[in-house]
């Protein structure tokens, strides 16, 4: 099934990646997405052709715990090159193979023997409930809406800006416990319809921070920044 685009309220901006060994991990992640690295030790940033193309890598004290509730699916040559780079694989499947960088976290990889420039291919979510919050994203960001028939997957394609095919939407038992690692940032001309929309204000702009830190209706967390 799937559903025609709607009028967006927020434009997709760059994706972000917390990490404690910032280094390590700008390596890691340039070398697997072919970005180039440029920045400071406590955040640094990988840049491509275009601004939406960036990854942010920001420290942070904390070391991962728990699974990832945002991941990344990528393209690459073989599973081997991966490892190469420091990953070290989880799961095979038919199709892709789960891995997780060199500090544990989960990312799926695609192998094509055409590698593409962009190997960026999505952006994956669990969910509590998959369908509401696929929908509520597409008023965020627009896009098209599709999910499958029969299995509790949901996914938002043509989101415009963005460096990947979709955000797909997953069913996972478990609820979300800890702060995400992987996020991304979005701009609006302003909150309040974002709020309007059902997001939490986790943090306002104001002191260190020139940006909203908001949470999506499953607590999700993602930046806001002025248009």
């Amino acid at each position: 099934m799937g559903y025609r685009p709607v009028m967006a309220i927020a434009r997709f901006q760059d994706l972000c990646i917390d990490a404690v060994d910032v280094p390590v991990i700008e390596r890691f992640w340039s070398r697997v997405l072919g970005l180039r690295m440029t920045g400071s030790d406590d955040s640094t940033r990988l840049v491509g052709v275009r601004p939406q193309d960036t990854v942010w890598i920001n420290r942070v004290p904390e070391p991962k715990t728990v699974k990832n509730r945002v991941h990344l699916d990528i393209f690459a040559r073989t599973i081997a090159d991966l490892e190469g780079l420091g990953a070290t694989e989880i799961q095979k499947f038919d199709r892709w193979t789960v891995l997780k960088d060199p500090e544990g976290g989960e990312f799926c990889a695609f192998p094509r023997d055409d590698l593409p420039d962009r190997r960026l291919k999505d952006v994956v979510v669990d969910a509590s409930d998959p369908e509401a919050l696929s929908t509520w994203w597409r008023g965020i960001l627009g896009g098209v809406l599709g999910g499958h028939p029969v299995h509790p997957w949901w996914w938002l394609d043509e989101i415009e800006g963005a460096p990947f095919e979709s955000i797909d939407f997953v069913a996972v038992p478990e609820p979300k416990t800890a702060k995400n690692r992987v996020h991304w940032d979005v701009s609006a001309p302003a909150w309040r319809p974002l709020l309007d929309a059902g997001a939490t204000v986790l943090r306002a702009k104001g002191g260190d921070i020139g940006w909203h830190v908001l949470a999506d209706p499953e607590g999700n967390e993602f930046c806001l920044f002025d248009d």
